[in-house]
């Protein structure tokens, strides 16, 4: 399980000044006509709540983790999506509901899905179902998964009225079968079914995908597909955007946070308010500054969960980075994730435009070392990583995992669902040791100077 450390801390009187940053004025929420024609040339941030009962609803009669009842209360809820508004009036957000948050007759569960209802004819919010609470193929046996996923997608559009139907579904990890399900049987095809780099924290493992979106290979959720054969109608969207440095470590290890990036828990959580929003700005800027420049779109996601309203506080923080994206990227455009993944699919038709390239020196917070480089190239046939020593100007490769090979998934349920390469960041095996580049087996250097001509030696 992640560590929730909370800060106690005021805000710092720097802090006060970024959360006051003008935003311009904006009657109401943007349409959804108001959408580009196309990812392409844009910046986008999509940004999720979840609305869980239990830590981790197992099942839909078994839970692990604390009864988070008294932590969803409709004054949390309206808070958390008036931060929101404060800062990016136009904003659409992806409200997920639990299996138990969708059927508790507590007070507060009803105010709160009728306020979502609400947030979505004022917002243009969308609303849909989280499957476990995340983790469901850790726990449920992959048929269990489909009926859970028709049965809660029935339940949202019944308390939803009005013929409403999810425009995508948050899963934290989903498997290639239950992703294909929801493709062929619930006719959704964006899901967030990956959580990119996730080693040894929570309750699963899915280390192996890239991490921008990709059609999943029915082999593997992890794999992008390599033929229109192959290929999973269901747009698969990471859970939150890290910091390359800090995401190649295992879990906790040399005691720093591998998920730090955006996210709550992570920063504004362990590192206080005022050095944790710079660490979200500052891997905000690693994907809308050269990111952009390198990929011609830019893509970045966050998943606030509702429990943490009142555990970490510091919503200012919240409305901070908000404001902080829209001045220094006004073009950015917050759409739900849905919205986003349905723009993908319309640009991008299958796997092989896909070519991809993040460059991130360090921040010198927490695992982001300041002493270091990294480089990341991702396409359909293979993620590569690259390390560099800035004081050495030593370079070694950190992963490398080929995707034009044949992947499984596990048949039963466990954590384990990552998709190990030839080499693999966390440093969990024998061979994932660094090497040079010249040390990589000939064939697949070769794929990669093909790839990327000029970057590469031989």
């Amino acid at each position: 399980m992640r560590t929730f450390i909370w800060s106690a801390l005021a805000l710092t009187s720097i802090f006060c000044l970024a959360a006051s940053l003008p935003v311009p004025a904006q009657e109401k929420a943007s349409s959804k006509e108001n959408l580009p024609p196309s990812v392409t040339g844009h910046r986008f941030l999509t940004l999720n709540t979840v609305v869980r009962v239990n830590q981790i609803e197992v099942a839909r009669d078994r839970n692990e983790g604390i009864d988070e009842t008294a932590l969803h209360t409709l004054e949390n809820a309206r808070s958390f999506r008036e931060a929101i508004t404060a800062g990016w009036p136009e904003a659409r957000i992806t409200w997920a509901f639990s299996w138990l948050a969708l059927f508790s007759d507590l007070e507060n569960y009803k105010q709160i899905r009728e306020y979502a209802k609400q947030c979505h004819r004022q917002y243009g919010d969308d609303v849909t179902f989280i499957p476990g609470g995340y983790f469901a193929n850790a726990y449920n046996h992959r048929d269990q998964v489909n009926r859970d996923l028709h049965d809660g997608l029935a339940r949202v559009s019944d308390f939803m009225g009005a013929g409403f139907r999810p425009q995508s579904v948050v899963a934290g990890f989903l498997s290639a079968v239950n992703l294909q399900f929801l493709a062929d049987s619930e006719g959704i095809h964006v899901c967030q079914g990956n959580i990119w780099s996730q080693y040894a924290i929570d309750n699963q493992d899915g280390d192996g995908s890239i991490c921008y979106p990709y059609y999943p290979s029915k082999e593997h959720f992890c794999k992008p597909a390599q033929s229109q054969e192959d290929l999973i109608d269901c747009v698969n969207l990471d859970g939150w955007t890290c910091d390359f440095l800090a995401a190649r470590r295992e879990g906790f290890k040399e005691g720093f946070n591998s998920r730090m990036g955006v996210g709550p828990i992570e920063t504004i959580g362990n590192l206080g308010p005022e050095v944790g929003l710079r660490q979200m700005i500052a891997t905000t800027a690693v994907h809308f500054d050269q990111g952009f420049a390198l990929n011609k779109f830019a893509w970045v996601t966050n998943c606030w969960e509702l429990c943490l309203v009142p555990s970490i506080g510091h919503l200012e923080c919240l409305t901070a980075w908000l404001k902080e994206i829209r001045s220094r990227w006004p073009d950015a455009q917050c759409i739900t994730q849905g919205e986003f993944g349905e723009l993908w699919r319309k640009e991008f038709k299958n796997n092989d435009n896909i070519n991809l390239r993040f460059v991130e020196k360090g921040t010198g917070i927490g695992g982001s070392d300041k002493d270091k480089e990294i480089r990341w190239y991702m396409n359909k046939e293979f993620r590569l990583a690259i390390l560099k020593d800035l004081a050495t100007h030593s370079e070694n490769v950190i992963d490398f995992t080929p995707y034009a090979v044949s992947a499984r998934e596990p048949a039963d349920m466990t954590r384990g669902w990552s998709l190990m390469g030839v080499l693999n960041q966390k440093h969990t095996r024998p061979q994932d040791r660094p090497i040079p580049f010249l040390e990589v087996p000939s064939d697949y250097r070769m794929a990669i100077i093909q790839r990327y001509p000029g970057e590469f030696t031989r």
